[in-house]
């Protein structure tokens, strides 16, 4: 609890005392002295909501909860109804700082969020080991991080062996091993062994960077039910400040020219409890606050959400495209076959180990590490990528070309056709086809079980999409459990099947595209929802992408939309109980039913109903 909220609970208490004290006073026959004894409470319970209203009558900004809590409270007093008057002013305090509180605890979810940030990065000088200010810190400088310190900046581990606590990142609270060699990245937390890290990016470009910068964005990307609260308060207030003068005024005149009493007092009383009834805290507290701790339920699970906009649209999701390689499969290749080998099967993999040496692509990598030998760049020149193909690289002056089954017809080589499952790498040297090199893909633990969790989050259709080979898709989609695949696609070719999805679909029936971020930006800036897996460190998927998985598990995708759908289903909650409840008391207040302490009810407890709703958003361990 801070200051602010602890001078409020003094204040609330210190009134209720108040009170309860002067019930027992023997006021009556004295009602200037009762009248002050009730100032008193109301005074020090409600004199900055009495502020508020006049500074915004000052600054013509009328018509909001305060303005109305401080007309409906005047007026009560002005009819000797003090013990109203005060309570409605008591009450809506209570409510207030019981929302203050509620906000609080959403905002710490944020800033634990906000914690990876570190104070400081250890920088090896001429002079020895200095602490600097990380932003200070430029690209291939070396630091050190010590047991319980924040790993400051992305990196590649020199020297020593730890173990990393990455939970502010991913949300898991499995330690992650790092070694020389490895990447290690800003926000972890160094739990035993000291590291010597040489830095691969600035401070402002890295993983806890984006993070934050994420996280503070998210909250000014507002959901269509947010806009729609904003509209409906800026036109409902006005409404309903005429509606209680109407309502205090007309009637009594209708009664006066008709000859009647017209009982102003029992008329303005009405309107009083009419304006407490129709203040709209509970709706445009609650809505805000349930996307904010959806917001950050879903980052404590290493899910970062752009904004609410984008919750609201993941959770209409109903068809869900799959990438293969890095979101189904772990995108580490390794050779299994060489076959048809004309020259033999080392000096096959001789050539194409060195025609994909420029290539930092997963299957260049696997063909290199099959090698097990440093290659010689000298042998190597007029390397050329050929986009959605393969590389064709001059070595040792023979032309060598590497890659698929369109690239061997595009050079007008014959190819052999490979029946084995998995990714076929085929080489030809001098135009003369050499043989080829089959590779494959290892699937993820969690692939098979995200598939289901997905199908039981009540997504219709899913789809994969991938470049290889239609067999080697086959068998993974088989092994993963589905059925709709598309295989030997371009990059272009992915964007031209994600907008058929689009055009197929409706306001209620989104599609997300899931991808590993390396070569997917295009189709996950097109689809209605980016998704983009294991992506940190990945500069065009943090960009493109409208949600963020921090680490490699399949099965968060289906936990991302079960989130987003339990946000929406309380934000929808919120909004049908609150109008619901005061259209009833609005017009039993208007009748004459209602008075004034089932007007509080129907603000403050509404409020306070609406505001412990939104907090179960907050919990999302076990959606």
């Amino acid at each position: 609890m801070n200051k602010k909220q602890k001078n409020l609970l003094i204040r609330v208490i210190a009134a209720g005392l108040l009170m309860a004290l002067i019930f027992f006073l023997p006021l009556e026959g004295h009602p200037l002295v009762r009248f002050a004894c009730f100032l008193v409470p109301y005074l020090i319970v409600g004199y900055d909501i009495l502020r508020k209203a006049f500074r915004g009558i000052r600054n013509r900004q009328v018509f909001d909860e305060n303005f109305l809590m401080a007309v409906a409270t005047i007026g009560a007093m002005a009819l000797g109804e003090y013990t109203e008057g005060v309570a409605v002013m008591w009450f809506y305090q209570i409510g207030e700082l019981f929302q203050s509180y509620a906000v609080g605890k959403s905002r710490r979810s944020i800033t634990d969020l906000m914690d990876i940030r570190p104070d400081y990065a250890n920088l090896e000088t001429e002079d020895g080991v200095e602490k600097t200010d990380p932003d200070d810190v430029e690209t291939g400088s070396v630091i050190v991080v010590n047991p319980g310190e924040k790993v400051p900046i992305d990196g590649l581990v020199l020297e020593g062996t730890s173990s990393l606590d990455t939970a502010a990142l991913t949300g898991e609270s499995r330690p992650r091993t790092v070694r020389e060699g490895d990447e290690v990245l800003s926000g972890s937390i160094n739990m035993s062994g000291v590291l010597r890290i040489r830095t691969t990016r600035e401070f402002e470009e890295s993983t806890a960077s984006k993070i934050l910068d994420l996280v503070e964005n998210a909250s000014s990307r507002k959901s269509r039910s947010e806009q729609f609260i904003t509209r409906f308060a800026r036109v409902y207030t006005p409404a309903v400040c005429y509606g209680a003068l109407a309502l205090a005024l007309v009637p009594p005149l209708v009664r006066l020219a008709l000859g009647m009493d017209p009982l102003f007092t029992d008329w303005i009383y009405r309107a009083l409890t009419f304006l407490v009834i129709s203040c709209p805290c509970a709706i445009v507290v609650s809505i805000p606050l349930s996307f904010f701790g959806g917001l950050g339920g879903a980052g404590s699970a290493g899910i970062l959400i752009k904004g609410s906009n984008y919750m609201e649209t993941l959770a209409d999701v109903k068809t869900v495209v799959l990438d293969k390689t890095g979101t189904l499969t772990r995108g580490s290749f390794a050779v299994t076959g060489i076959h048809h080998a004309s020259m033999g099967e080392e000096a096959l993999l001789d050539y194409a180990a060195h025609a994909e040496s420029h290539s930092s692509h997963p299957i260049s990598m696997s063909l290199q590490a099959a090698y097990g030998k440093k290659t010689d760049p000298a042998r190597v020149r007029d390397v050329e990528e050929i986009s959605g193909h393969g590389v064709r690289a001059r070595v040792d002056e023979r032309m060598v070309a590497c890659g698929n089954a369109r690239l061997m017809e595009k050079l007008g080589v014959s190819e052999i056709e490979c029946h084995s499952a998995g990714t076929v790498v085929h080489v030809a040297v001098d135009d003369a086809y050499a043989g080829h090199i089959v590779i494959e893909d290892e699937i993820k633990d969690g692939a098979a079980q995200a598939v289901a969790d997905l199908k039981k989050a009540g997504v219709r259709r899913i789809v994969m999409l991938t470049g290889d080979l239609a067999g080697t898709a086959r068998a993974v989609a088989d092994r993963v459990g589905i059925t709709e695949v598309f295989a030997e696609l371009l990059p272009q070719d992915k964007v031209a099947r994600v907008e058929e999805l689009l055009a197929g679909s409706g306001e209620r029936n989104r599609v997300a595209f899931v991808g590993d971020g390396i070569n997917d930006a295009p189709v996950l800036a097109r689809a209605d929802i980016g998704v983009a897996m294991g992506a940190l460190g990945s500069d065009a998927a943090i960009e493109a992408a409208d949600v963020v998985l921090m680490d490699d598990d399949p099965r968060k995708i289906a936990k991302a939309i079960r989130i987003a759908r339990k946000c929406l289903r309380i934000v929808r909650e919120n909004i049908y109980f609150a109008i619901g409840v005061k259209l009833l008391c609005l017009l039993l207040g208007a009748l004459g039913v209602a008075g004034m302490w089932l007007a509080i009810f129907a603000d403050v407890g509404v409020m306070v109903l609406c505001v412990l709703n939104a907090i179960r958003c907050l919990f999302v361990k076990n959606v």
